[in-house]
Parts: C-alpha cells; sequence; structure tokens
C-alpha cells in the first residue's frame, strides 16, 4: 500500500515536472509590426494614414497554428506604454530586446507594413491595391537579428481601404510563412 502511494507521488511529480517543463519550452514571439493603409495618393499618407492591424493578426492566426505563443502588445500595457506614435515611429532593435527580455519572449518581430492603391481596373469600378512588408526577426537572448524578411500582397476592391486590408492580409501569410521557417530553422540548429 504506502508502496502504491509512493508511486502515486512519484508519477504525480513527474507528471507535473513534464508539463511544466512543456510549457516553459514554448517559443514565445512579439509582433511589433507598424501598418499604414493608405487611402490616397503617397503625397499625402501621413493625412490618411489607416492601422487595422492586419498584418499583425495574419502573422499572429499562422504562428498560433504552428504551435507558437504570441504575446500581444497590448496586453504587456506595463511593459509598454502603447500610443499612436507607437504605431508611427521606428521601433529601435535595441527597445524590442529589452521588451522582450522583461516579457520573457523569445523571440520580436519588427517591421513595417504599407498599403496603398494603384490604378483603376481597366474596364471596372475596381482599384488595384498592394502591400509590402519588411521586417526584422530577433532573438532576445543576444540581441542578433536571425532574418531579414520582406513579402508582398495585392488586391483588387472598389474599396481602397478593404483592397489595402485584403493586400496586407495576403503580404501578412506570406511574412508569416517567412517567420516559421526562419523560427523552425532555428530550432533544427538548437538556438532557442
Amino acid at each position: 500500500m504506502r508502496k502504491n502511494i509512493f508511486l502515486a507521488l512519484v508519477l504525480c511529480f513527474l507528471i507535473s515536472f513534464t508539463l511544466a517543463y512543456a510549457k516553459d519550452t514554448t517559443t514565445r514571439v512579439i509582433l511589433l509590426i507598424s501598418e499604414q493603409n493608405i487611402e490616397g495618393p503617397q503625397r499625402a499618407w501621413w493625412a490618411s494614414e489607416i492601422d487595422l492591424s492586419t498584418t499583425e493578426a495574419q502573422v499572429a492566426t499562422r504562428l498560433l497554428a504552428s504551435g507558437y505563443e504570441v504575446l500581444e502588445p497590448s496586453n504587456l500595457t506595463k511593459t509598454i506604454r502603447q500610443d499612436s506614435a507607437f504605431r508611427l515611429l521606428n521601433f529601435s532593435e535595441g527597445k524590442a530586446v529589452k521588451l522582450g527580455n522583461s516579457s520573457r519572449a523569445n523571440y520580436v518581430v519588427i517591421g513595417k507594413a504599407i498599403a496603398s492603391a494603384g490604378g483603376n481596373v481597366p474596364q471596372s469600378s475596381m482599384r488595384s491595391c498592394f502591400a509590402n512588408i519588411t521586417a526584422k526577426l530577433i532573438r532576445v537572448k543576444d540581441g542578433k537579428v536571425i532574418a531579414y524578411l520582406d513579402a508582398a500582397g495585392s488586391s483588387a476592391h472598389m474599396d481602397v481601404i478593404t483592397g489595402g486590408r485584403e493586400a496586407l492580409a495576403s503580404a501578412g501569410e506570406d511574412l508569416a510563412d517567412k517567420i516559421i521557417e526562419a523560427l523552425n530553422r532555428e530550432k533544427t540548429d538548437g538556438k532557442t
């Protein structure tokens, strides 16, 4: 009887230790991607910038589906003060690493995503829209940029904001695949 109780306690300890270890080995990523969906001509983008966080949402969805944990910047309000300037200004690598360290993230993605409208699609009321994203994937523990990434997407829509959002979503999918590929390469190299 004592032997069974002892074995049960040991088994419970091993299971809880395994679960705790598995939780700690989840790769945590913070996404800091400034987004601008430009509805008018590029010469006046500052007056018509719209941020729907489409890119971050698309990348986060793909990362979560691949087993990564995404730390939402808005949930880190004790660590970072987010206001409208945060979305427009460059977020330096140093600040990103500091944020990653204080929130126990393994990686930080910083980048810029811009969508804008082109000309009309011939013989229709649709406008062509396109998006471009540039990003850096930074390993927090040593501050090293492990990947420089870019992605692009396009769409055609009657509403340029919706078209820009669709183009950003397409580019975000492309970027997410590249981030996942880089993170998987890091795992196989044993640097996580």
